[in-house]
């Protein structure tokens, strides 16, 4: 089956949405002009009722359908991201500084054209939650909103979600089962040491030493302390160190920051304490004192196997193009509604061009009643409405 015809004919509105929105980008959880948006289209395509406020300005729609069955949940991420937008388009951002560089603009618009459909026709047993959630690029406001109990107050059992992917086919939806995107680690190391001229590294404990150790040395626990087949990242991103203009003074302090990329908890909680253990071991031998932080963020997406399945199978029916990809280690905060839910995330390709978080990133309208189109029928065939 390929776009569904009706959703076909108001594919163009769909791009007024999707245009509109991308004019007014809004930040982390405060999406209160995007969501009122959302409100306002979702009370006129007739749905059964909207829950507003929900992690700051998340809400969750709620369509009933015909005869009893259980609830699934469809969500969509409206945050955009703190770039300057360089597209020249029309619709580009009017907010200096913030612009929809990730897509979340169309997956808001896809959600909102599978609402109408699914408002109008109701082809489907049990009900569907919409959730429409704020601060996936920062915060974890999928994260908040199942802290909030969306999940058991909606009673939702199955959770699924797209994103679009720049640079694949555009139409081609792709997925896979086990880990899709990983878990992301943030580690903080504040070094201390004694800082004085740097004619005379004898009267100090030079922390900058230090820290280009611990940053060779931590390398090493991708190296040597993981299994060949367990994926890992760990980068470091950030350090700082010294005073400004002064290149003849060695600094009392400096600080580093990495990330980490695992899917698997084992490998996760390793590096844990393995960076403890280097940034100490190191700083005893050069004496100088490290304090490490190290802040667990985003969970790994792990898509259920059977969800998947089928998820792929509708993909397929829908656009013709559907198909397993490898996992990657960018992550997703759809990942803590799969914690507690089976489910599945798929991609879908938008064609090719610059990747997301790009300032000329830009999403394809025309890819946006295919994925209206699977939210749909998702829904209509794990729900079939009884017939009679």
């Amino acid at each position: 089956m390929p776009v569904i015809n009706r959703i076909a004919e108001f594919a163009p509105q769909m791009t007024e949405w999707r245009q509109h929105l991308h004019r007014h980008p809004e930040l982390g959880f405060a999406c209160h002009g995007t969501a009122a948006f959302v409100a306002e289209r979702l009370r006129a395509f007739g749905v059964d009722a909207v829950h507003e406020g929900i992690a700051t300005s998340g809400l969750v729609a709620i369509i009933e359908g015909q005869g009893d069955g259980p609830t699934i949940g469809l969500r969509a991420d409206m945050d955009a991201l703190p770039i300057a937008e360089a597209t020249g388009a029309d619709h580009a951002s009017s907010v200096p500084g913030v612009m929809h560089a990730c897509g979340h603009d169309g997956h808001t618009t896809m959600l909102l054209g599978a609402a109408r459909y699914l408002a109008e026709t109701r082809n489907f047993a049990g009900r569907v939650a919409l959730i429409f959630q704020p601060a996936e690029e920062a915060g974890g406001g999928a994260g908040v909103m199942c802290e909030e109990g969306v999940l058991e107050r909606f009673g939702i059992a199955q959770v699924y979600a797209l994103h679009t992917h720049a640079g694949a086919p555009a139409g081609r939806f792709m997925g896979r089962a086990g880990p899709m995107l990983a878990a992301v680690d943030t580690v903080t190391v504040q070094v201390t040491g004694r800082g004085g001229h740097g004619a005379h590294p004898e009267d100090c404990a030079d922390p900058v030493a230090a820290i280009v150790a611990m940053v060779g040395a931590l390398q090493s626990i991708v190296s040597r302390n993981r299994k060949g087949t367990d994926a890992l990242v760990l980068s470091v991103t950030q350090m700082e160190a010294g005073a400004d203009g002064a290149d003849n003074i060695i600094p009392e302090s400096g600080w580093f920051r990495a990330t980490v990329r695992t899917y698997d908890k084992a490998v996760q909680d390793m590096v844990e304490q393995r960076v403890g253990e280097i940034v100490q071991g190191v700083a005893a031998a050069m004496g100088v004192a490290a304090h490490v932080e190290y802040e667990r963020g985003y969970p790994a997406t792990v898509n259920e196997a059977g969800a998947t399945a089928h998820a792929l199978k509708v993909a397929a029916e829908v656009s013709g193009d559907a198909g397993d990809c490898d996992p990657v280690m960018g992550a997703e905060d759809f990942s803590f509604m799969l914690e507690r839910r089976p489910g599945s995330y798929l991609f879908l390709g938008q064609g090719e061009g610059v990747p997301v978080h790009h300032p000329k990133f830009d999403f394809n309208d025309a890819v946006a009643p295919l994925g209206a189109s699977w939210f749909v029928r998702i829904v209509e065939t794990l729900q079939p409405r009884a017939a009679g």
